[in-house]
């Protein structure tokens, strides 16, 4: 009963971190953190923090100690802002989608922009734990996110097909601006890394004002692959005679990917004959290549298509077409070493864009990767996330306010 009784003391003494509040909080001289909950926040009482200069952590790291409507943050306190929400249901086609309006508190003589933040390729429900609309009602913007089709509270099937996405878009447009009516300035569209082909797509149909692009590809999902198999081997010290033959390889993955596995096995077999005892053969990884290459041909023909062609994905979807079509000034915002979304093709397209009479900014943020992270790289090139640049999430919401106030961080406005 005593050894009892001291351990229940010992632990009244443990200090329990308090429960922190998912949401956006101001600082001094215009400065904010956003805290979002986790899908193991329950477990491990830990929430996820980003700051307006782009650092990030976890509140049980003793960086940021919760206390109620305020944050501290070593001897500076941020205050909750009081936003506006209202949680909606919403049709697009015969579904029924999940979405959510955050509005900032309303400012004398001022009218907010209004965005729709159109997700990537994750799966995770946005309206839970999307830090993105968060980050952008923090600098006085309203913002409408919603569940992706298969994803919490969306009805649907999870895929990732360009053209219902960007219907999905288009729905959730329309419902963020009947849920603003009156209050919002211009109305556009967010979108991140997948959402780059999701955005622009949806765009006109959306009736938006801007477009704005962080992390995303101008280029076919098959050349997703091709390119970021190009950027390992250049990495790996591999020339353009080597380029050419890998290219030989992913022509031939690619291909059976859009014949959806029903044809193309000849040429994939021809250059695995060709190229398969070649060193840098075995260090394809790619989006896809390298899978299907681990894989003999029985086995693809029983599961190829399940296992890597199950998403109603557009293998060869014009991006270019697309955009072409695009009404509205867009914004790029370019992650110069991205080895998801390998960029140098991507920004030549843009500006063969504004060639053609295009309004488009390009803002390029050097030694970071997707997701506008800056890293540590080790001698293995495996990369360790430090933080998100310094100046993007300013850019951000500068642009969408429809104002630009260099410099931001390191990004370079890209005019030729």
């Amino acid at each position: 009963m005593l050894l009892t009784a001291a351990l229940a003391a010992q632990a009244a003494a443990v200090p329990v971190a308090a429960p922190c509040q998912p949401g956006a909080y101001s600082g001094p001289e215009g400065r904010f953190l956003v805290i979002m909950e986790r899908p193991d926040t329950a477990q491990t009482g830990a929430w996820r923090w980003w700051a307006d200069d782009g650092r990030f952590g976890l509140t049980n790291d003793g960086s940021v100690a919760c206390r109620g409507d305020t944050l501290d943050v070593k001897t500076v306190t941020y205050n909750r802002i009081p936003v506006r929400l209202t949680p909606t249901k919403f049709k697009s086609g015969d579904l029924t989608l999940n979405g959510m309006l955050i509005e900032p508190p309303a400012t004398a003589g001022a009218k907010p922009s209004l965005v729709v933040t159109v997700h990537g390729s994750e799966r995770t429900p946005a309206v839970k734990y999307a830090q993105y609309p968060w980050i952008l009602a923090a600098q006085g913007i309203s913002a409408f996110v919603y569940d992706k089709r298969g994803t919490g509270e969306s009805q649907g099937s999870y895929n990732q097909n360009f053209h219902a996405l960007a219907a999905d878009a288009a729905a959730a447009s329309k419902e963020a601006k009947r849920l603003a009516a009156g209050r919002y300035s211009r109305f556009g569209l967010l979108g991140g890394s997948q959402g780059g082909w999701v955005a622009p797509r949806g765009a006109n149909d959306a009736g938006a004002d801007f477009v704005a692009v962080g992390f995303g590809l101008l280029i076919d999902p098959l050349e997703e692959d091709a390119s970021q198999v190009a950027t390992e081997l250049t990495e790996a010290g591999y020339g353009a005679d080597v380029l050419k033959q890998a290219r030989e390889v992913t022509d031939a993955t690619g291909n059976l990917m859009a014949e959806h596995f029903l044809k193309g096995y000849e040429q994939l077999a021809a250059v695995k004959a060709r190229h398969g005892k070649a060193p840098w053969f075995a260090r394809i990884k790619g989006e896809f290549t390298g899978e299907i290459l681990a894989l003999d041909e029985a086995t693809l023909r029983r599961e190829g298509r399940a296992k890597f062609d199950n998403l109603e994905l557009d293998w060869r979807y014009d991006a270019m077409g697309w955009m072409r079509k695009v009404k509205a000034p867009q914004l790029w915002v370019i992650a110069a070493e991205d080895r998801e979304a390998p960029p140098q093709t991507t920004v030549d397209r843009l500006q063969t864009l504004r060639r053609e009479g295009q309004e488009i900014a390009i803002v390029r943020f050097p030694a970071t990767d997707h997701g506008m992270v800056e890293f540590t790289q080790a001698p293995d090139g495996a990369r360790t996330t430090t933080r998100v640049t310094d100046g993007y999430f300013r850019l951000l919401g500068d642009w969408i306010k429809g104002r630009t106030t260099p410099p931001y961080g390191r990004g370079e406005f890209l005019t030729k």
